[in-house]
């Protein structure tokens, strides 16, 4: 798996802007998770538990002001960008993986 660094702007305003680094391209969909998980805990605090389905997950990625993944190209040694839709694919197939995989 290739170091992916993450960009995300929730907000239209700047200042909302953060970035995270993985190791791998799963480590961080596994993050945008957390992001999402966390948001949802923030929302319904008095909750024991959380729930959501991709639905859920993926009209949270669109409704941030922007996300993005770069990823690295291992033999160029260069960074790749990757949109709001790629990273919806590529969680939609990770989930899928580890629903095989059980």
């Amino acid at each position: 798996m290739s170091h992916t660094i993450l960009l995300l702007q929730p907000t239209d305003n700047i200042e909302s802007r953060s970035w995270s680094d993985y190791e791998s391209t799963n480590d961080c969909l596994d993050g945008i998770c957390k992001v999402y998980e966390e948001y949802l805990k923030k929302k319904t605090p008095t909750r024991a538990t959380i729930t959501y389905d991709i639905s859920n997950l993926f009209e949270f990625i669109d409704d941030l002001k922007d996300l993005s993944m770069l990823v690295l190209d291992n033999q160029s040694f260069t960074y790749v960008p990757h949109n709001k839709q790629f990273v919806k694919e590529s969680i939609f197939n990770l989930m899928n993986e580890r629903i095989r995989d059980r």
